[in-house]
């Protein structure tokens, strides 16, 4: 069972390398079909027959093939172009739905707030005094966020408590 998959699979590897002809597969070798009357024995001719036999129906191998070459291009699809346009379309929407005096978040990292909205910009102020103004394309507003301005609670050693 193990050898005449083996077998198949190099017949069709050997149908791609060599354009498809039919000389280039194994089982069509001079000495690959029958060899009755030639002193083989009973096993080498059953095992040749067999491998003749599976050269002649590599069909179903190539069938195979095509199911794993047609199942790696849906996965491919899934992976490469599917992803990205969910996630482009949510942040589409996620900018379409920025209001005047949203706090947001910029490529750069800087935050800041909504002033003004244009046909393919934002007007955010930028500081804490809101003097600075910029025009920033929609498509470096990441999302809508305030900072957290707070310090984050100090962790008291064993040291400071001396």
């Amino acid at each position: 069972m193990f050898q005449e998959l083996m077998f198949r699979l190099t017949n069709v590897c050997m149908a791609l390398f060599t354009g498809g002809h039919p000389g280039g597969l194994i089982g069509d070798r001079p000495g690959a079909g029958s060899t009755a009357g030639q002193g083989t024995a009973p096993a080498a001719d059953a095992a040749n027959s067999a491998a003749s036999g599976a050269a002649e129906g590599g069909g179903m191998g190539m069938g195979v093939m095509l199911v794993y070459v047609a199942v790696l291009l849906v996965a491919m699809y899934f992976l490469m172009f599917r992803g990205p346009k969910k996630r482009e379309k949510k942040m589409k929407e996620m900018q379409a739905s920025i209001r005047t005096g949203d706090n947001v978040v910029v490529t750069g990292g800087m935050f800041g707030r909504i002033a003004d909205i244009g046909e393919d910009c934002f007007v955010v102020e930028f500081g804490t005094n809101r003097g600075i103004r910029i025009p920033v394309l929609k498509s470096d507003v990441l999302g809508v966020r305030e900072p957290k301005l707070t310090p984050p609670p100090k962790i008291e050693s064993e040291k400071d408590k001396e």
